[in-house]
């Protein structure tokens, strides 16, 4: 199976550096490439690829608001983003969006060919130069607690520790040392890479975090 991708950012030099990384792929067809994101969309609706590999950050519309017009409008284009933001809320928002892979300009060819790979085979691909431990799935960490499970999925939600303590009606010294047993069980140390890790190892879910 060929799959067809067509690739949006706004760098020449990037873009030309992703196109050769794909064309050198034989199970990938670079259909087209788009400098903003209203050429992007253009070449979505009319070519209407297997994987849209979305930088997050273009001239005109942005990724993630391209990767929410495909899931509202119901394509059957799978959302990659492309990123050199590894920040908590964009991993967050392109999920909310509807991306159903994340990964960073800082990443290897073999990285990008893997994430395009893994989604149209219908998984789900994250990635960050932070959580470098993800490269083995044989490697489980160590169970979460019901009330760690609940801290995590409020914090990746966007809420401080404060609204997480209020939310549990638990102290906010709580929520911090259960932060901090999160890291530690899952080998994590910000908040970012443990929403990453715990997403890559199945701790919690995506769909907890998009409830």
């Amino acid at each position: 199976m060929t799959i067809r991708v067509v690739l949006a950012d706004d760098h020449p030099l990037t873009r030309a550096g992703l196109s050769a990384y794909l064309q050198q792929e034989n199970s990938i067809e670079l259909v087209g490439e788009a400098e903003d994101g209203e050429k992007a969309w253009e070449l979505i609706v009319d070519l209407k690829p297997d994987v849209a590999l979305l930088d997050i950050r273009m001239p005109g519309e942005d990724g993630v608001s391209i990767a929410r017009r495909i899931k509202e409008e119901k394509l059957p284009v799978i959302p990659v983003m492309l990123t050199s933001y590894d920040a908590h809320q964009y991993v967050v928002a392109s999920l909310r969006a509807g991306a159903r892979g994340f990964i960073l300009k800082t990443s290897t060819p073999q990285d990008l060919i893997r994430a395009i790979q893994t989604v149209v085979q219908g998984g789900l691909y994250l990635d960050s130069e932070v959580a470098t431990v993800v490269g083995d799935r044989e490697l489980v960490p160590e169970s979460l607690s019901a009330r760690e499970r609940e801290v995590l999925v409020l914090a990746s939600k966007g809420l401080s520790s404060k609204e997480v303590a209020a939310e549990l009606f638990i102290s906010e010294r709580t929520v911090q040392t259960h932060l901090a047993s999160i890291y530690d069980k899952l080998g994590a140390r910000n908040k970012t890479e443990a929403l990453l890790l715990a997403l890559k190892y199945g701790v919690v879910t995506l769909e907890e975090l998009l409830e």
